[in-house]
């Protein structure tokens, strides 16, 4: 019984200085990478065109604004394809209202703006059969698919194509929300800047390919016909949400990798993603709570107050005061 209690405290001690570890190469790291100056591209090498795929449904809160921001990017040569599926959909007079307001300037920014409406029925998936006629008009070898709470900065786009070299096949962006009122988007921030940021950074530091998810906004390389996954409507046999996850695995073969830009992305459906990662990652659900400040600090405090002798009050006053702190820093980091 002693050998075990002693297994029990040890496990919990090294599991709680690994994530202090986390904590720390996270914040190291994305002060570095966040706060990266964006060098211009010589004039003499022309930028590639991107194909941006914007699935559309309905109308969230604030999706004008949201849609709006891209067309205002700092990037030579793109196309915004907005797809939706359902005629009736009010999604549809939202992009009919942006491009009629930026009809004028259209030629300024270079991009063409296209709107398709009634997908594919190819599949299971809805939004790969939302998707699927904008893709397959798509002139550009580079893709951003895009979901529509996105916001972009003006040279988030020229960011995410600085990242995409010969050997690698997909950027994502680390999720984040924007700035919003009230106590439910605080914790949202709080929650984001913590758990997945530093899921995402620290790995990232260690090796450059980066396997999490790419979540709501991914630019990748438009996939070959000639590679497992190369018809894009294969997608749409895999579950709603899931597809993201599985696009980033099929670059993963050969020199291919999958990298993180160096801006966050806005996302704000928490909800979807909690239930996605119960369905397709159950083991990690059950340790998570675990990797929480609270559990992971009670858990922390018996282990020294047992194999040291140390006050556990004390110890868990102290950890938890820390923890805020160090959570602090990396919020503003991000921000």
């Amino acid at each position: 019984m002693i050998y075990t209690l002693y297994g029990f405290a040890i496990f919990f001690f090294v599991f709680w200085c690994g994530k202090w570890l986390v904590h720390l190469a996270a914040i190291f790291y994305g002060k570095w990478k966040l706060h990266k100056k964006l060098s211009q591209q010589s004039c003499e090498i022309p930028y590639p065109g991107v194909s941006i795929l914007k699935p559309l449904m309905g109308v969230d809160p604030n999706l004008f604004s949201n849609l709006e921001t891209f067309f205002t990017m700092n990037y030579p040569v793109y196309e915004l394809l907005f797809c939706v599926e359902d005629k009736s959909d009010p999604a549809v007079m939202v992009v009919m209202q942006l491009m009629e307001n930026w009809n004028n300037l259209e030629q300024n920014i270079s991009s063409v703006i296209l709107l398709y409406v009634g997908g594919s029925n190819v599949g299971v998936n809805p939004k790969i059969n939302n998707m699927q006629p904008g893709f397959i008009a798509a002139k550009y070898d580079l893709i951003l698919i895009s979901d529509s709470g996105i916001r972009m900065k003006e040279d988030t786009l020229l960011d995410m194509v600085s990242c995409m070299t010969e050997d690698v096949g997909l950027v994502h962006q680390m999720p984040f929300t924007c700035d919003r009122d009230g106590f439910a988007a605080t914790l949202g921030s709080a929650f984001l800047s913590r758990c997945p940021s530093s899921m995402i950074l620290c790995p990232h530091q260690l090796s450059r390919d980066c396997r999490q998810q790419p979540g709501m906004s991914a630019l990748m390389a438009k996939i070959p016909h000639s590679t497992k996954w190369g018809k894009f409507k294969h997608f749409s046999l895999l579950l709603l949400g899931a597809e993201d996850f599985f696009l980033a695995k099929s670059n993963h073969h050969g020199k291919i990798l999958v990298v993180c830009g160096n801006q966050p992305v806005c996302q704000a459906r928490l909800t979807r993603w909690a239930k996605l990662r119960v369905a397709m990652v159950p083991h990690t659900i059950l340790l998570e709570p675990l990797s929480e400040c609270m559990v992971i600090g009670a858990c922390a405090s018996w282990a020294v107050s047992f194999l040291f002798k140390w006050d556990p009050l004390v110890f868990y006053l102290v950890h938890i005061l820390v923890w805020f702190l160090l959570d602090w820093i990396l919020l503003s980091i991000i921000q």
